[in-house]
This record gives structure tokens, C-alpha cells and sequence, in this order.
């Protein structure tokens, strides 16, 4: 039959190809340990733990590919899931084409996740990837704002006071997180449209949005926090104590 219709098949792309200089010198951020274990680990895991993930490509720095594999060999993983490394570019977003490049025929839904947040539960996981197979291209977890937020006139020099010309409404606001689920054709094409310019594209789903495509929102979850400063780590080991605790992680 020619017209049959695929399963739906998800892959996930981790870009861990940056170094994470607000944490600090030496390892890149993504093999920082948390709990003993490289964060990588911690975040390849959550996304393995939904059963809807069939395969999982982590984007390693460019030169360190080898010493990712070697990473990943070393660390049990769920056997369900496949994963791939791959070596990555010098932004994000070259970095998530490269793994958007490596996907296999048959993936029809793909999840961007920030090596960065290693503990988000599989609820989100799962959330994320229903909401794309129920129809949705581009799909982003997110939560309320808990801070009145300020639009400035950035200050010339680090330091100096700066203008405050406006104050958007806190309840239309949401603070991102990841995995952001796409539509892998919308996704591809999104890559393969916006221009590569400057650092490139933080965000995923911005850049669908440029596209002109929609973009919809799933509640978020408080333990998906990015780990980008030292702090982020003591709440990160605290978060890890509390699962252990209260359910055996």
C-alpha cells in the first residue's frame, strides 16, 4: 500500500556543544556532574524515559564527539531508546541542524531539549509529544511569570542605571522551557529558512514563528529549570535528594 499512514516516530535533539561560561572555567556544562553524574547524562535519561521516544542524537562540541560517545557507553540508558552523537557546529542553532541532519527516515515529531535542564519530569515529556501528534506544529512547555518584568533602554556600559519604558502584562507572559516539540517537516524547513546570522537562533519555536506558523504553549514544570549558575547547581542537587527521598530515584 503507498498510502499507508507512518506511525508516528519521536527523536530528540540535545545540542551540548556549548561551554557554559557563566558556570564557570573548565568542563563544558553539559558534562558538569550533578549528583556524580555529567548533567548530559541526567537530561538524556529524562528524555528516554518517555516510552513515545524511540531515538535520541546529542550534539557534542565539535572536537569532542569521542569523549561523548565514550560518555554515554559508560551510563545506562534505557534499552528502548536509541541515541546517536554527533559532532556540532559553533552556535545552537548550527548545532540543532546538524542533528536535525542526522534523523533517520520515518521521525515525524522531534524534541529540541537544552542539555541544561536535567531534570524535567517525563510528564512534560509526554505532554509536549501528545500535544504535536494531536495536531500542533510547534509546541513550547512553559509557566506563569512569577516577577513583574521590565522592558529597558539597555545602559551603555555594564553597571549604569537604565530607562524603564515599559511594563508588559505579567498575565500574558510565560517563561520558556524545553524539550519544544515540533512537526519535523515544519521544523526542517524552519532551519533551512531563517538566515544564520550572528549567534543564531536561541529558541526553536522563534524561529517558527517567523515562518508564520503557529506556536501553542503546555504547562511547564518548576523542576525544568535551566542550570546555568552556580546556585542552579545547589538547587538542582537539592531537587535530585528530594526524589531520592520521597521515591527511590
Amino acid at each position: 500500500m503507498t498510502d499507508e499512514v507512518r506511525p508516528p516516530r519521536t527523536a530528540v535533539v540535545i545540542p551540548a556543544a556549548g561551554r557554559g561560561v557563566r558556570l564557570g572555567p573548565g568542563a563544558p556544562k553539559a558534562l558538569r556532574a550533578l549528583n556524580g553524574t555529567p548533567m548530559l547524562i541526567h537530561a538524556v535519561r529524562a528524555m528516554a524515559a518517555s516510552r513515545a521516544v524511540s531515538l535520541v542524537v546529542v550534539v557534542a562540541p565539535p572536537e569532542g564527539a569521542p569523549e561523548v560517545k565514550n560518555l554515554l557507553d559508560a551510563h545506562a540508558l534505557p534499552e528502548r531508546t536509541d541515541y546517536l552523537v554527533v559532532p556540532g557546529g559553533d552556535t545552537r542553532q548550527e548545532s540543532v541542524r546538524l542533528g536535525l541532519e542526522a534523523l533517520p527516515e520515518g521521525i515525524t515529531t522531534v524534541l529540541v531539549h537544552d542539555a541544561a535542564r536535567p531534570l524535567v519530569p517525563v510528564d512534560t515529556v509526554d505532554a509536549v509529544i501528545e500535544a504535536v501528534r494531536d495536531g500542533a506544529v510547534a509546541v513550547v512547555p512553559a509557566l506563569p511569570v512569577a516577577d513583574t518584568v521590565k522592558e529597558v533602554e539597555p545602559a551603555e556600559r555594564p553597571g549604569d542605571p537604565e530607562q524603564v519604558v515599559a511594563t508588559p502584562v505579567r498575565a500574558r507572559l510565560r517563561a520558556v522551557q524545553t524539550p519544544q516539540g515540533f512537526d519535523h517537516d515544519t521544523l526542517v524547513n524552519a532551519h533551512a529558512t531563517i538566515a544564520l546570522t550572528g549567534e543564531g537562533a536561541t529558541d526553536d519555536a522563534g524561529m517558527v514563528e517567523r515562518l508564520g506558523a503557529p506556536v501553542v504553549v503546555v504547562p511547564g514544570h518548576e523542576e525544568a529549570f535551566k542550570v546555568t549558575r552556580p546556585l542552579d547547581l545547589v538547587l538542582a542537587e537539592a531537587v535530585l535528594a528530594r526524589r531520592r527521598a520521597n521515591d527511590g530515584f
